[in-house]
């Protein structure tokens, strides 16, 4: 039977680093299930599309979209990587708002899903636990106080070699946790089997072998 190993929590709080690090370590293939928010966001973007979009007008421009993600973490928009160009803090601000749009939901799921399909993945994301994959063999909550989170946030930007500061990294920490903790639909929340785990003052080798001891 093949494992599903789960991943919610907050942005900036590590569950990426610590995701990808669990697969390599079991063997598993990873699956960030934020990245398929944050493209669809980036090609309803570049098709002129906004917020209060019609639901029909979204919907005829991902039903012609492709999406490929690699075991390494590569995520491929209708061919074209965009794994760097999903990162920047205006994208991920768009991915959390259309990611409340039921109609981006209901195409992504099945999508996401079917990347897991027979096989064993580490997964991870905002509701991986909680809608995504409810039945999941293990579930994980990765948080951090949010100065540490904002922190981190900042540093990933810089690794990407996307243009920001702290005040940008801020802000966007601090509103996408408001706009994700409060929509309505599939909110970011720990499921009630999931086992929390405070980054905070953890290095990720540390998180790491915390979570595989608890396997």
């Amino acid at each position: 039977m093949n494992k599903i190993i789960a991943i919610d929590g907050p942005s900036g709080a590590g569950k990426s680093t610590i995701a990808q690090g669990l697969a390599s370590r079991l063997g598993y293939e990873y699956l960030d299930t934020g990245a398929f928010y944050r493209a669809a966001a980036l090609k309803l973007h570049q098709a002129g599309l906004a917020q209060n979009s019609r639901d029909e007008q979204i919907g005829d421009v991902l039903k012609d979209t492709r999406f490929e993600f690699t075991a390494t973490g590569e995520l491929y928009l209708d061919a074209v990587s965009v794994s760097t160009a999903i990162r920047t803090p205006e994208i991920g601000s768009m991915a959390s708002i259309f990611s409340a749009r039921k109609v981006v939901r209901n195409y992504l799921i099945n999508i996401i899903r079917a990347c897991a399909h027979g096989k064993d993945v580490v997964t991870e994301g905002r509701d991986t636990t909680t809608v995504i994959f409810p039945q999941a063999w293990r579930k994980f909550y990765i948080t951090a106080s949010t100065d540490v989170r904002i922190r981190r946030r900042f540093k990933q930007l810089r690794d990407y070699q996307i243009d920001t500061d702290l005040h940008e990294a801020t802000t966007d920490i601090v509103d996408r946790d408001e706009r994700d903790s409060e929509r309505e639909l599939a909110p970011l929340a720990k499921a009630v089997d999931a086992i929390v785990i405070d980054t905070s003052n953890m290095s990720i080798e540390e998180a790491l072998q915390e979570i595989l001891r608890m396997l």
